[in-house]
């Protein structure tokens, strides 16, 4: 099936997830390598697209990002 898009952005917790990884001080890999140690493997790369906006974010890769940045769901979602 398809994805329908109605814009450039693919998700809605980029800046937040960016935000917060430049406040605890972790590079793009250095939050991508402690995702891993959770049993998430989400590379740089992918880190780098879905802070800019331009890959979705799955339901246990914002749950780990929650928890490696020790910030809540609704700091992400942008609801704080």
């Amino acid at each position: 099936m398809k994805r329908i898009l109605d814009s450039e952005q693919h998700n809605i917790i980029g800046a937040q997830i960016k935000e917060a990884r430049i406040k605890t001080g972790l590079s793009q890999k250095e939050l991508s390598d402690k995702m891993e140690l959770l049993a998430v493997y989400t590379c740089r790369g992918s880190i780098s697209r879905i802070e800019n906006g331009r890959r979705a974010v799955t339901d246990i890769e914002i749950d780990a990002i929650s928890k490696v940045l020790g910030v809540s769901l609704d700091f992400l979602f942008g609801r704080e």
